[in-house]
């Protein structure tokens, strides 16, 4: 019987091919890690407040959280005004000429507005419809002159690294339109900032989790009748998305761990020297499409 021997040059030829597959495996290892860099690296204006780890999926939700849940609220007749043809054309259109008329306004003056106005503007804002009815919305309405300066100040840090840093070139570029930048002087002199956080999830009544079901989406929804509602009232703002700011804002405010701030909005009558950007709106035929 004879023994396989390795020869001289069948251990070299090895000892490469073995070197070759580890340099090899090194070397898609080292490729993968570049790859997910460039990814994270393509869009550093993400926010990472707004990455949301902590909903729940519902089969997550716990058992005894199904006792809470409102499957017998009653059902009563809907209330309806249903107008003439004449009339539903006159009313979309003079609400269509509204808020053809809103503008983000940056020049807030510092004139009070009344409470009533801001509770009646935020009651509408919470008529929205949400997930299984879940309302998962935090309006904080912030009139304190010191509060709202430390907002500014959290505000301006972040942005400042925002407009240099994370937003990117392209962005920034896109921004120069509007003559913005990361001074936020209007967070001083609106008479109200609005912020607004979704709840991520909420809690029932035993204590347990509650899922919120497309959080996000219904904020945003309440988000935008909230704008229709200043608008209506005769006040101006400008949606706001604090980038990185989230974290040390919900600190400032003490907010409980299952918010995250979605948008801040200053509110008030325009300022005596305000003016906006002379932007025109795609016309009707480029945003809707009938089939």
């Amino acid at each position: 019987m004879t023994m396989f021997c390795l020869t001289p040059v069948l251990v070299a030829v090895v000892c490469i091919l073995i070197a070759w597959i580890f340099k090899n495996a090194d070397g898609n290892i080292q490729r993968r890690k570049e790859e997910t860099r460039a990814r994270a690296e393509a869009r550093p204006w993400v926010d990472e407040d707004l990455k949301d780890s902590s909903d729940l999926h519902p089969a997550e939700a716990d058992a005894d959280d199904w006792q809470d849940s409102e499957e017998n609220v009653e059902h009563i007749p809907l209330s309806h005004t249903r107008y003439p043809e004449k009339e539903m054309v006159k009313r979309s259109q003079e609400f269509y000429e509204l808020l053809n008329k809103r503008r983000s306004v940056r020049f807030i003056s510092n004139e009070q507005v009344p409470m009533e106005v801001i509770d009646n503007v935020i009651k509408a804002a919470g008529t929205a419809p949400s997930g299984a009815h879940t309302e998962p919305w935090t309006f904080v309405v912030v009139k304190d002159m010191d509060m709202k300066h430390k907002i500014r100040e959290i505000i301006e840090e972040e942005e400042e690294v925002n407009y240099l840093k994370r937003m990117g070139r392209q962005w920034v570029t896109d921004l120069k339109k509007l003559r913005t930048n990361w001074i936020k002087e209007y967070l001083d002199t609106a008479p109200i900032l609005i912020l607004i956080f979704k709840q991520v999830h909420g809690f029932a009544a035993n204590g347990k989790r509650k899922v919120h079901y497309y959080n996000e989406i219904s904020v945003s929804i309440a988000c935008g009748i909230l704008l229709a509602a200043l608008q209506n009232a005769g006040l101006v703002t400008v949606t706001t998305t604090p980038l990185n700011c989230g974290p040390r804002l919900k600190a400032l405010l003490g907010r409980p761990t299952n918010e995250k701030l979605l948008m801040l909005l200053p509110v008030g009558y325009p300022s005596k020297e305000a003016t906006v950007p002379n932007l025109t709106r795609k016309p009707l035929d480029q945003i809707m499409v009938t089939l």
